[in-house]
C-alpha cells in the first residue's frame, strides 16, 4: 500500500504536461513528503475544462468499515455504562479516508468511475514501506524524478476526519493500484499505484468511456523505475541525501 509519494515540481511543470483551464492551488509548494489525508494537487474535469486544485487524500472509507468501527466503538462505551446514540455515533465516527483503491467492481468505487470523478494524481516519487528493505523505499521514473501522473478519483464528501476538526466538508481524492511489477514486487509484494507515463494515458483517463478507461488499471512494465532512496519520509530531488541514501 502506497501511503506516502512526493511532489516536487511547480504549477508550470504540470500545465507544460497536461492543459489546464484554471488553478486554484495558489502557491504551489515543492512538497517532498505526502502524507495519508495532506491536501495535495490533482487534475480533475469541470464544465470549463480541466483545473488544477487541492484535495485531501483519502477518500471516504466504505459504509462497512465505517459500521465495524462504530460497532467497536459502541462496544467500549457499553463496557464503560455509558448511554449513547448509536446513529450519532456512526455518524461522527473519524474517517481519514481510503488512500489506495483495487477493487474497481466494489459497488462503493463504482459511483466515482465517471468523468466527472476521475483525476490525476500529479506526483515525482512514491514510497513503499519494508522495514527489512530499509524501511521506506522510494520509487521513480528514473534518478531525475520526472513529474507524471496517478490514475486517480475524487469527490466532496462530509464527514468527520479528525476528531479535533469535527463534521467538515471536503475535496479528496484517491489513486488506484494493481498489481506490482517486479521492482515494487521486490519490496511490497502486494500492490503498487497505477501511474500513467503518455498522453494519450493521460487522456483516456480524463475523457475515455469508464470501460475504455479501466483497462489502464495495470502495473508499469518491468524495469521501468528506479530506485531513488531509502529510509527516508521525504524524497527532496533536490537534496544529495536522498541519493546517498540510495547507495
Amino acid at each position: 500500500m502506497c501511503n506516502l509519494y512526493s511532489m516536487t515540481k511547480n504549477q508550470a511543470a504540470i500545465r507544460n504536461l497536461f492543459p489546464i483551464v484554471r488553478d486554484l492551488t495558489g502557491n504551489l509548494p515543492s512538497m517532498p513528503g505526502i502524507f495519508p489525508d495532506y491536501p495535495a494537487p490533482i487534475v480533475r474535469n469541470t464544465p470549463d475544462g480541466p483545473e488544477l486544485t487541492l484535495a485531501r487524500w483519502g477518500m471516504p472509507s466504505s459504509q462497512f468499515a465505517q459500521m465495524q468501527a462504530a460497532k467497536k466503538r459502541a462496544a467500549k462505551l457499553e463496557q464503560k455504562g455509558k448511554q449513547f446514540d448509536f446513529k450519532e455515533l456512526l455518524r461522527m465516527e473519524p474517517d481519514s479516508g481510503t488512500t489506495n483503491i483495487r477493487n474497481l467492481d466494489s459497488k462503493h468505487w463504482k459511483r466515482w468511475l465517471g468523468l466527472e470523478n476521475r483525476c490525476l494524481v500529479p506526483f515525482t516519487s512514491f514510497s513503499e514501506f519494508n522495514k527489512f528493505a530499509g524501511g521506506d523505499v522510494w520509487f521513480a521514473l528514473d534518478e531525475t524524478r520526472p513529474l507524471n501522473f496517478f490514475a486517480g478519483i475524487w469527490t466532496n464528501w462530509t464527514s468527520v476526519r479528525k476528531v479535533r476538526e469535527g463534521e467538515t466538508t471536503n475535496d479528496v481524492y484517491g489513486f488506484l493500484t494493481t498489481e506490482p511489477n517486479n521492482e515494487v514486487g521486490a519490496v511490497h509484494p502486494k500492490a503498487m499505484p497505477v501511474i500513467l507515463t503518455k498522453p494519450e494515458e493521460w487522456r483516456t483517463w480524463m475523457i475515455a468511456p469508464t470501460e475504455e478507461a479501466l483497462k489502464l488499471q495495470r502495473p508499469l512494465p518491468n524495469g521501468a523505475l528506479t530506485v531513488v532512496g531509502k529510509g527516508i519520509k521525504m524524497d527532496d530531488a533536490a537534496d544529495d541525501v536522498s541519493k546517498t541514501l540510495s547507495d
